[in-house]
């Protein structure tokens, strides 16, 4: 059907302008315009925000579907481990996991999203009527058939659960499911700043996990470790974004807790503070605000002006300890500076 409206379009053209040929109607038509995901700035559709919760244990690695993301952040959890928010709009992979429980500050987070179909394995009592209430699909595992929420036969749980992302994504279409589109979520992309700090490498750590960042000239992108192993996905790629911000965040505990009684720390995203952003082998001390739950996370340079990131993946690691850089000196020999 598409194809005759098209030619039939393509005809009229050609009837309507008088040209004599075919080459004056094409010379005229104007070029394919190549849809640019605004969250991450990359060739891709702004479709529907689907946000994942992932396992960042060390038994779930290596993790499912992760390099299709357009944004993934780093949070804090109980005992010190890291657990990862997963942002898929512009493309969907058809398995993503493992999947993992929901926590206080997914709620910050995914609200400047819009309203995002959110998918994770449940969460404690408590939180459960708090996440049912905030502006969000909730598409937990909870109210889910198993064939969306699977069971990987090759993993122990809880380790082995994996979303049969494209399943859900239909019956989003299906049940008419009111879930956003991908928009503006503060920044931007396109050139660097002048200036920065070029740079070899960068460790972050938290309590129990550390993620170490290193740029790769070949790949134009930083290539990650986790827990000093290459952090590498199921389907074989080294995973790592094109931008890398770091963002320094309070972070103190909650009222909840999970089942052995740890005490799940928030991490406060609204507001305004300090970070890192990382591109182009360039490391720039930068400023974040977030006025509301609502908007945006702007970043700026220290002057005030805005750096815009890089096209690509981003990974935000939302921390409260200032990473480790190794910094290239103008002799190209790595330095180390905290």
């Amino acid at each position: 059907m598409f194809f005759k409206r098209s030619t039939a379009a393509f005809l009229a053209l050609i009837l309507l302008s008088g040209c004599s040929s075919v080459a004056n109607v094409v010379s005229k038509a104007k070029p394919k315009v190549v849809e640019t995901n605004v969250l991450s700035g990359r060739a891709g559709v702004n479709g529907p925000v689907l946000a994942v919760k992932i396992d960042d244990t060390n038994s779930a690695h290596p993790q499912i579907g992760l390099e299709d993301a357009d944004v993934i952040y780093i949070e804090q959890v109980e005992g010190g481990l890291t657990r990862l928010a997963a942002i898929f709009s512009s493309s969907i992979p058809m398995r993503i996991g493992p999947v993992r429980s929901a926590r206080i500050s997914d709620i910050d987070i995914l609200r400047q999203y819009g309203r995002v179909a959110f998918a994770f394995s449940g969460a404690q009592k408590k939180l459960l009527p708090v996440i049912q209430g905030a502006y969000l699909e909730n598409l937990g595992g909870q109210s889910q058939s198993s064939s969306i929420y699977t069971t990987d036969p090759n993993r122990t749980p809880p380790f082995a659960m994996v979303l049969r992302a494209d399943l859900l994504m239909a019956k989003i279409v299906e049940k008419n499911y009111q879930v956003t589109s991908s928009n503006n979520v503060g920044w931007s992309f396109g050139e660097a700043p002048e200036g920065g700090k070029p740079t070899q490498m960068v460790m972050m750590r938290w309590p129990a996990a550390k993620y170490l960042a290193t740029w790769s000239h070949v790949e134009n992108r930083w290539l990650l470790d986790f827990n000093s192993m290459p952090d590498v996905a199921e389907s074989g790629k080294t995973l790592g974004p094109t931008t890398l911000v770091i963002q320094l965040v309070t972070i103190t505990d909650s009222e909840y807790h999970d089942k052995v009684g740890g005490v799940t720390p928030f991490s406060q995203t609204v507001g305004s503070g300090r970070g890192y952003i990382l591109r182009g082998g360039k490391t720039f001390p930068a400023l974040w605000n977030r006025a509301s739950a609502e908007a945006g996370t702007q970043w700026t340079l220290l002057d005030g002006s805005e750096i815009k990131f890089a096209p690509g993946q981003v990974w935000v690691a939302l921390t409260d300890t200032e990473p480790d850089f190794t910094y290239l000196s103008a002799s190209a020999e790595p330095s180390k500076t905290k």
